[in-house]
């Protein structure tokens, strides 16, 4: 194309030339003579032809061509020499440039990088382990944590997301060249040796594979290997529900080899080997992150003694969700139950209808609290929380059935006068009491005559006492009786004091001790 171009940016200069020449006052013979020759067509091959020589009559009589078409003639000419020049000069430049890219460019980077690989795995045996018989392998480890959750204490379980990095020295793979790095993708995984590295403490375990397998592969030039890939494991976690909502656990992630014993591989951390990225994308919903440490141990099997690494994720639980949907509800069940003591023993109803709801609401929010836990065979700390709210709760319900109980099946009246005498008595003589029942109103009227008897036996033996008799002479004897009437101004005091002593010493123990 180039030399297409330049034929016929020729024969327009020529022709450029020639009517150039004729303009400035040349004979019209001399410029189309020159025409002629620019224009005669020639052979690609043999000699070129000799233009036709022009006739007598011809040189004599020339085509006469007037001033304008002259004018219009030269730009034309004009105009086709710029265009033509411009193509020119751009081809000129773009075939320079590939002339200087050619001359530049690395041709041998590709080349030696295809007869590295091919020299290196021409006789190379990946079923064996690099220095096999010599010494053990070296396996450097690094782990990179991108994110740590949910954690299931259901299942005991929790979720991690890392890129885990082996590094090893295979003397097979070492080679001369100026090319210190080879950089490979998944492809060449296949073609080496590989650590038999496993997660002993998996339970399902994912390699990320979109867009393309997440697995890296370098190899060095004195035979130094890395190979990293990214994986979600899911891993067993025991969790100690025993202080559970205020728990800390360590979740471990534990691996080894699972074929190459001590003698063959060691797995060594290195230096800063385990790193984590940024909190914000973790989904540790109820727990804090609270750090992470590393640990190498030996276990001894019946197939030899295995090199064990692992790491500790340390993780503390957040109250928050537990506080609102179950310790606040229990706490605020058991001071509705308190307020039985301000109502009057004299309304059944209402204080038989509240203590049961009360009674069946912590059945209910200890019903709840459990869901979210594994049935576990011990107490936690909200399993004794609950139980003891529901205690307190159970109890205020007792004290009412207690208090109806005695105040009206311990005591007998008799209005017989005639055994007055015969009785130790205490005369009541209240003025007329208003009593509501069924929304009627009854005048209850005691009668001077009518007296209450002190009952002997086995009613003045008891822990409560109603009378004064009762509480004097031989039926005392060392005993603490309590007035079964004041058992609610008791209650009031008793309650409230018993459940705050608890929670104090509950939240302190849990917490700090």
């Amino acid at each position: 194309m180039k030399r297409a171009s330049l034929h016929f940016s020729t024969q327009t200069w020529t022709a450029f030339d020639a009517g150039l020449f004729w303009s400035m006052g040349s004979s019209r013979e001399e410029a189309f003579t020159r025409v002629s020759v620019a224009t005669l067509p020639q052979q690609s091959t043999g000699s070129p032809r000799c233009p036709r020589s022009m006739s007598h009559s011809e040189r004599k009589h020339p085509p006469h061509l007037n001033m304008p078409t002259k004018l219009l003639v030269y730009f034309l000419l004009l105009s086709v020499f710029r265009a033509c020049s411009q193509t020119i000069a751009s081809e000129e430049e773009e075939y320079d440039d590939v002339t200087v890219n050619q001359m530049l460019a690395p041709r041998t980077h590709e080349t030696d990088a295809t007869q590295i690989l091919n020299n290196l795995l021409k006789e190379y045996d990946k079923k064996l382990r690099p220095d096999i018989g010599v010494k053990p392998t070296v396996i450097d480890v690094d782990i990179f944590v991108n994110s740590i959750g949910p954690v299931s204490s259901i299942n005991m379980e929790y979720q991690i997301d890392i890129i885990f990095a082996q590094t090893w020295t295979d003397s097979r793979l070492r080679y001369n060249s100026t090319m210190k790095i080879l950089t490979l993708n998944s492809n060449m995984v296949g073609l080496i040796w590989l650590p038999d590295t496993i997660f002993r403490n998996s339970k399902n375990a994912d390699s990320h594979w979109i867009t393309t397998p997440n697995q890296l592969l370098r190899i060095w030039n004195d035979g130094k290997i890395l190979y990293t890939l990214r994986l979600t494991i899911n891993a067993e976690c025991q969790l100690q529900l025993h202080n559970f909502p205020m728990d800390e656990h360590s979740c471990p992630l534990i691996f080894s080899s699972y074929g190459y014993p001590r003698d063959e591989m060691i797995y060594k951390w290195r230096k800063n080997s385990v790193e984590a990225a940024d909190q914000k994308s973790w989904r540790l919903y109820q727990f804090d992150f609270m750090g992470l440490r590393n640990t190498t141990d030996i276990i001894k099997t019946t197939a030899g003694d295995y090199v064990v690494m692992t790491v500790y994720f340390d993780l503390s639980r957040r109250m928050g969700y537990f506080t609102i949907q179950t310790y606040i509800p229990c706490i605020l069940t058991v001071v509705l139950s308190w307020v039985s003591f301000w109502i009057k023993k004299d309304a059944t109803p209402a204080r038989t209808a509240l203590g049961i709801t009360t009674v069946l609401t912590m059945t209910t929010l200890s019903t709840v609290a459990r869901t979210s836990l594994p049935r576990v065979s011990y107490v936690t700390a909200m399993d004794l929380f609950v139980t003891v709210c529901f205690l307190f709760v159970f109890a205020a319900l007792m004290e009412y059935a207690t208090l109806n109980y005695y105040s009206y099946s311990a005591r007998r009246p008799t209005c017989n006068k005639t055994k007055r005498s015969n009785y130790s008595v205490l005369d009541v003589g209240p003025p007329p009491t208003v009593i509501a029942l069924n929304n009627s109103m009854y005048w209850q009227e005691f009668d001077d005559a009518c007296i209450y008897e002190c009952l002997d036996g086995k009613d003045c033996q008891s822990f409560f006492c109603c009378y004064e008799e009762c509480k004097g002479g031989a039926w005392r004897r060392g005993r603490v009786h309590i007035d079964i009437l004041e058992l609610d101004a008791y209650s009031r005091v008793f309650f409230p004091t018993s459940f705050l002593l608890f929670n104090v010493v509950y939240w302190v123990g849990y917490l700090y001790l």
